[in-house]
């Protein structure tokens, strides 16, 4: 019987901001229609599970169909359909959603079942200009019937000629969306959302190439365009590491092969199953995020999982996939739902627990891996205490040999030389072999063992080590002459009168160049005579504010700030004991240059200069 009437809503206009403003992506609607065909087939399974459906369950198979001349987009399925009834308080009453009567008659079966229709069919109007429902129940003796909307309240429903079980949604497509029209678009979403869905989806058919014809070819096969088992949904038992990889691939087609993975899976307090992987991680910490998909029952919901896992872990790869995540979620949810801060604390626990457990079984694989994976421990340590505390048992230190420790380790090898006179531990570190080298050499030369620090977030680690090792302190190997940076005495060795040393400071000072951001302070200095003439170094603390600076925009003024360099004059050697009697302007000027050469400010003017005075003084 046909009936007309308008859709009950309780607040006056409220179906435009559903219509307009329900997604904040519009895309976001073939998700909403074709999970909701898929809801309506797993229902349509269950109760052929519990032997109430008493005809043949047939081809499940939800298929898209595109048909650009009448400018529609068809979702059909072979699901429980609905009736007159079911459409009238399901569609036009929005308030309602019919998974909700489902559950409480199947909620045993609850985790088989996914999707609301009531609110996630209207995401339809977002892209088309009419929507019709055509639909059959399940149940014996229902007649078909066809609901139609223009996108305003007002609707129609009439009967429809349909024979079979399920239902069709067709959208016809508005002017200013005709891109969801191409096949090439409905593809692409269809792949970002659909991918994983536990009923077949098929788009199409699928092509082959025919040599007579010399072009690809429709068959009479579907396009099957989601894999309905995923990797995450079966057991670790059952799969291979290569397994893990050609997911991993079918993931990230372009990325290199992972380091290691995780295969989550928990049940109580929360349901949780999902594989996170440990991906080469490069420089750029922006570049990584965004790589871990979160699903909800196998839909798609998000590839932005900040609040669900710690900030730190958004540089891993991979899945989660929890039906306790509804599929809109927003920051104020994840802010505040138990659930969630619950998933947060055991993946977190879950990846320490993995990396200390590839620790203890095989250091020499972990070492091997540790240059990818040190950016995210470091980053987790820095950002998350409860992960400090576990990962202080298998994060290292490498020194500029190539060798590797734990913090214990490497505690107990430095103990008896870099202790100073204080009883503080002294850290002795370089970021750059090659630019430090003769820093690196001399401090070896006295026994100590100078660690490699050149990672990107190293410079925020030395002060969490500071924070957390008992009595130590970070200092790089150039930020001061060797036999100060660990002092073992209060020793002091003879100066220079106090006339030489203003004398030779002011020689020096007045044949520096003028170098932009970079101030110079002249230090005569009793180094021995074995020691270089001249050394500059650079105070560790102003050097650390200005590393962080690039780090935190707070700091920004350090960055600012000119660096201030020391150049060390060794009064013990003979080329400046020299210079207190008759100060040579050529080889004082050639002194400085190559101080400034060995630490790589030898630039423009002053470069060529010292090229052109090298030259004549062959």
């Amino acid at each position: 019987m046909a009936q007309q009437g308008n859709i009950g809503v309780t607040t006056e206009n409220i179906f435009p901001v559903i219509k307009k403003f329900l997604y904040s992506d519009h895309d976001i609607f073939i998700r909403e229609i074709v999970s909701n065909a898929v809801d309506a087939t797993q229902k349509l399974k269950t109760l052929a599970s519990k032997g109430e459906l008493k005809e043949e369950a047939g081809d499940l198979t939800v298929r898209v169909k595109l048909d650009k001349e009448a400018g529609t987009l068809t979702v059909s399925d072979h699901g429980i359909g609905m009736t007159e009834e079911e459409i009238d308080k399901y569609i036009n009453q929005i308030a309602f959603s019919g998974a909700n009567d489902f559950l409480d008659k199947y909620k045993e079966d609850a985790n088989a079942i996914i999707g609301h229709f009531g609110l996630g069919f209207y995401s339809s109007f977002m892209v088309s200009k009419k929507v019709e429902i055509i639909t059959k129940s399940w149940q014996e003796g229902s007649k078909a019937v066809k609901w139609s909307c223009d996108g305003s309240p007002s609707f129609a429903i009439e009967d429809a000629d349909k024979a079979e079980r399920g239902t069709d949604i067709v959208m016809y497509i508005d002017d200013d969306c005709k891109d969801f029209l191409e096949k090439y678009k409905i593809s692409e979403l269809l792949n970002k959302y659909c991918k994983f869905l536990p009923v077949p989806v098929a788009f199409g058919k699928k092509t082959q190439w025919d040599d007579k014809e010399k072009k690809s070819v429709e068959t009479d096969e579907d396009d099957v365009i989601n894999d309905t088992t995923p990797l995450w949904t079966r057991k670790p038992s059952e799969l291979k590491d290569e397994d893990y990889k050609e997911f991993y691939k079918k993931l990230y087609p372009m990325s290199d092969e992972p380091l290691f993975w995780i295969h989550l899976n928990v049940d109580y307090p929360f349901n949780l199953t999902g594989v996170l992987y440990f991906p080469k991680v490069k420089s750029n910490l922006d570049i990584q995020k965004n790589k871990i998909n979160l699903y909800c029952n196998q839909v798609f919901v998000t590839d932005n999982v900040e609040g669900i896992v710690p900030d730190f872990m958004t540089l891993l790869h991979g899945v989660i996939d929890s039906p306790d995540i509804p599929l809109n979620v927003s920051r104020s949810y994840l802010q505040s739902d138990s659930n969630v801060k619950k998933i947060s604390t055991y993946i977190s626990k879950k990846v320490s627990d993995r990396l200390s457990s590839i620790f203890k079984s095989d250091r020499q694989q972990f070492e091997e891996k540790w240059d990818d994976i040190k950016i995210f421990i470091n980053y987790g340590m820095l950002s998350e205490s409860d992960f400090y505390d576990k990962a202080k048992n298998f994060s290292l230190l490498k020194d500029t040999d190539g060798k590797m420790y734990t913090f214990e380790e490497y505690q107990t090898l430095i103990k008896g030389e870099q202790t100073d006179k204080d009883g503080n531990l002294i850290y002795l570190y370089a970021n750059n072999k090659d630019d430090q080298y003769s820093y690196i050499n001399a401090a070896n030369a006295k026994g100590y063992n100078v660690l490699l620090m050149d990672g990107q977030l190293d410079p925020a680690m030395f002060n969490l080590y500071e924070e957390k090792f008992e009595k130590s302190r970070f200092t790089r190997v150039d930020s001061d002459v060797v036999d100060r940076l660990i002092v073992k005495s209060d020793d002091k060795k003879e100066e220079l009168p106090e006339d030489d040393k203003k004398s030779l400071s002011e020689t020096f000072k007045n044949a520096l160049p003028k170098l932009d951001k970079i101030e110079f302070n002249v230090e005569p200095q009793s180094l021995g005579e074995s020691a270089a003439p001249v050394i500059m170094t650079q105070s560790e603390y102003m050097r650390r504010m200005k590393d962080m600076s690039r780090l935190q925009p707070g700091m920004a003024f350090y960055g600012e700030m000119p660096t201030m360099l020391n150049l060390v004059l060794n009064t013990d050697h003979p080329l400046i004991k020299q210079s207190i009697k008759d100060a040579k302007p050529e080889v004082v000027s050639q002194l400085i240059d190559l101080a400034l050469l060995q630490n790589g400010l030898l630039r423009g003017e002053a470069l060529d200069s010292f090229v052109k005075r090298s030259i004549s003084l062959i």
